[in-house]
């Protein structure tokens, strides 16, 4: 009899740990089982051995399912790093639980001539001009379970996930000597034992993409495998295409936008060993791939990285520690890198763009030109567009027709009935909604307060914007991208070809036209509102608003396409909008980072919050302000920053504290445990908690 420990995979706080069972026989660690607990039967993940077993362990889900070992150090590091459940950051690693028809393929065996009957002769046929998926073969032959079944038996055939496809002939680019020595060096810290975090830095276009996929063909080479990182399921694609370009069907991608069928078949492909380099957002961090030699964290100073519910991981966090398991490279890319990373790593610097020079930045005055959202020099140049051919991107980072319905009578903003937001104005379909709750109502013809027909509406978004092109230039095609746009499957995928294949196209949308995308012949991109994102009450605000403006303007004027950038500012001799006009990234960074090492914040430090809601202010402050007075002695002499109100959300008020710390796991840890005692208490007066640490938004 072998005592093991097992976690059970039930959310309750007092349920995340491990309890020990007997079981007949050794299991590995990762395996699911199913063990009794609290009069009834549920999952379990054996996480090691335990000195005694007093219940008896049940049977193991499946067949052989299990977790593997090196995921389930990660996920039990996640719960000790984020204040989560050990069972919350399991079920992050859990494996698909089946590999459906599709996941797999058909291939002549090594004795093809052991076929009998008609059935089998059709299956034999099928495969004379190679490999087939099984669905499609049982549609072509009528093949039957038992038929498949009775040809691998006789070694006529081969069943398997799906087999290596050689990518095309490929003519790798001539490096840059900048890029020679970036590949150089990313060559040796896979060949290190123990290699430190790299920083790839360099200008937008520069030739960031050619550097990691030369490193990766160095992993594959040496047998291992890689995971690439990008911040958004929509640059999933994109990067694919261009690492299958280069390595053919050893590439996989992992989704949340992957059905569940698609998503088990990579699962498959990628456990089997049949896809060595794995790609997606933040959750491709935890894929299953064996023998790790190089983690590629793209546009790394994305906020998309962090999770925003728990388990509340950064994605970035959890690639250090990966690669520090494996004793794999890991690089981190991006244009406008964090301070975090800017301080603390070793860089890799690319100065220029190939096949041209970065586009020259104009700053439009708003308060002079008196045009608001198309300014005049920003007309000519859609005018520009229009007349000469060419495309042009526009950001607007607000959706909607209008932020804001508003009496000029009594000076009332119609308010969201849930959340202390005024409600958006949309066209489509037409009416006012809270983009945090999702309450709508009509759009009335009256102010509800005062009854006057006076309303003003405030500003402008992305439907407004998207009409007055339409308007003033019909010669544009205009394709919206934003979160309303692009609610359904396949349609933003849809529309960034569109953009891609027809001339004279204007793109306007949010943040994600700025987000990588690398287009041919943009020849304008514009900021229609450059300064929103300052007015936010967040410290990282500017570094944000810094980042998105030059990753915008570095849309333009790719391939030698030449191109202009245009900012529209209220504030154009702002620091952060002065140094977009030069593209000033070091000189920027350099300066933030001194700015926050002045005030204590990250990288000079790290941020835990505290997070209560609750149906009223009063309770919400309460229940904070005990939490943390509990915590305090074991804090010791971390400086905690609050309690302070935020605005209410989807009904519910909400109070905070930021705990300045260096030493974050521990405060997490003093924080979630206080949060786990009080568990009863928060219940009964109807408050909620959160502890997040490393917190990306204010």
């Amino acid at each position: 009899m072998v005592s093991l420990a097992v976690i059970p995979l039930v959310r309750t706080r007092a349920l995340g740990r491990p309890f020990d069972y007997a079981c007949d026989e050794a299991l590995p660690v990762g395996t699911l089982v199913r063990i009794p607990l609290a009069g009834r039967e549920v999952r379990g993940v054996v996480v090691g051995e335990a000195n005694a077993g007093t219940r008896e362990l049940k049977r193991a889900i499946g067949d052989g399912a299990s977790i593997p070992a090196d995921l389930v150090a990660l996920a039990l590091e996640i719960a000790a790093r984020y204040a989560t459940t050990p069972a919350r950051a399991l079920e992050l690693v859990l494996p698909p639980t089946t590999a459906p028809a599709h996941a797999l393929w058909v291939s002549p065996g090594p004795r093809p001539e052991n076929v009998r009957g008609a059935r089998q002769i059709a299956v034999a046929a099928a495969l004379a001009d190679g490999p087939l998926p099984l669905t499609t073969l049982r549609d072509e032959t009528g093949a039957t379970p038992a038929t498949l079944r009775s040809l691998t038996a006789r070694g006529a055939i081969v069943v398997e996930p799906e087999p290596y496809r050689a990518p095309g002939e490929v003519r790798l680019p001539v490096l840059t000597a900048a890029q020679d020595v970036a590949v150089q060096r990313l060559h040796r810290a896979i060949a290190e034992s123990d290699p430190a975090p790299l920083l790839l830095f360099g200008v937008t276009g520069s030739g960031k993409t050619e550097v990691f996929l030369r490193g990766i063909a160095a992993c594959l080479a040496a047998g291992r495998s890689a995971i690439v990182l990008v911040p958004e399921i929509a640059l999933a694609p994109q990067t694919a295409a261009r690492l299958a370009a280069r390595f053919g069907s050893l590439v996989a991608v992992l989704h949340s936008g992957l059905s569940a069928g698609e998503r088990s078949a990579e699962h498959v492909r990628i456990r089997t060993g049949a896809a060595r380099v794995v790609v997606g957002p933040r959750s491709a961090i935890l894929a299953p791939v064996t023998s790790l030699g190089l983690i590629v964290v793209d546009e790394e100073h994305d906020p998309s990285y962090k999770q925003d519910s728990d388990p509340r991981y950064d994605a970035r966090a959890l690639a250090v520690l990966r690669a520090r398991h494996h004793g794999a490279a890991m690089l981190v890319a991006s244009a406008t890198p964090r301070p975090e990373s800017w301080r603390a790593l070793e860089r890799l610097h690319l100065p220029g763009r190939i096949g041209g020079r970065l586009p020259p930045v104009e700053v439009v005055d708003l308060r002079r030109d008196g045009l608001y959202p198309l300014s005049r020099r920003l007309e000519d140049a859609l005018g520009s567009i229009e007349r000469d051919g060419g495309r042009s991107i526009l950001l607007l980072n607000r959706r909607g027709e209008a932020p804001a319905l508003h009496c000029r009578t009594c000076g009332v903003s119609i308010r969201c009935l849930h959340c202390d937001v005024s409600l958006t104005l949309h066209a489509r379909p037409r009416g006012l909604r809270c983009h945090h709750c999702g309450y709508a109502e009509p759009e009335p013809d009256a102010c509800p307060a005062c009854g006057a027909v006076d309303l003003a509406r405030i500003g402008a978004g992305t439907e407004r914007l998207e009409t007055l092109v339409e308007e003033r230039f019909r010669g544009l095609t205009v394709i919206r991208l934003d979160a309303d746009s692009t609610a359904r499957r396949g349609a933003l995928e849809a529309a960034l070809e569109r953009f891609a294949t027809t001339d004279r196209a204007v793109l306007v949308g949010t943040q994600l036209v700025a987000k990588g995308h690398h287009f041919a012949d943009v020849r304008l991109a514009a900021v229609i509102d450059a300064d929103a994102g300052l007015l936010q009450p967040d410290f990282r605000a500017e570094e944000r608003t810094f980042a998105l403006l030059v990753q915008l303007a570095g849309r333009a004027g790719r391939e030698g396409s030449g191109g202009r950038v245009l900012v529209q500012s209220w504030e154009p001799e702002s620091r952060v909008i002065r140094l977009v006009a030069r593209h000033a990234v070091a000189e920027f960074l350099d300066g933030e980072v001194a700015r926050r090492d002045a005030l204590g914040y990250p990288p000079s430090s790290r941020l835990v919050r505290v997070l209560v809601t609750a149906a009223t202010l009063p309770v919400a402050e309460r229940c904070l302000r005990d939490v943390v007075d509990a915590a305090r002695a074991g804090l010791g002499d971390d400086q905690i920053l609050g309690p302070a109100p935020l605005f209410r959300l989807r009904g519910r008020e909400r109070a905070h504290v930021l705990v300045k710390t260096s030493r974050a796991r521990r405060a997490a840890s003093v924080l979630g445990e206080v949060a786990a005692a009080r568990s009863r208490e928060l219940r009964r007066v109807g408050a909620t908690i959160v502890v997040d640490v490393d917190p990306q938004s204010l």
